[in-house]
């Protein structure tokens, strides 16, 4: 977490740097150790943040500022979104009025219990 007044972009190589050693959860099978592709917005449009992903071994897929929409990422950024809004859906985590990041931390992981389980009822 960081402060509400930065940049986000000035955050986006130490996630990638903490998620580097890290397993990427998903199908079924050998997890898989790194991230390929980076899908962002047009937030992320910097040459030196492309050029270091490349150096790491990711292909930036990033928007191109002063360019007409229809990038194609919107569809796939779409999930994220509304997965986002899903979770910030409480009142309590709309207005992070808790005092340290873990308690945020623990409502959101209890949120995504919630929205789990409610998944889980709806399909069957």
């Amino acid at each position: 977490m960081s402060a509400g007044n930065r940049h986000d972009v000035t955050q986006l190589l130490p996630l990638i740097d903490s998620r580097r050693h890290a397993p990427i959860a998903g199908k079924v099978g050998r997890p898989r150790g790194k991230t390929d592709r980076l899908l962002a917005d047009r937030g992320y449009d910097y040459d030196t943040y492309r050029r270091q992903l490349r150096a790491r071994g990711i292909v930036p897929v990033i928007a191109r500022r002063r360019t007409a929409n229809g990038s194609g990422l919107g569809h796939e950024r779409w999930v994220i979104e509304r997965t986002i809004s899903h979770l910030h859906q409480p009142r309590r985590l709309r207005q992070c009025c808790e005092r340290t990041h873990r308690m945020r931390l623990a409502f959101l992981k209890l949120r995504a219990c919630q929205l789990c389980f409610l998944r889980r009822q709806h399909s069957f």
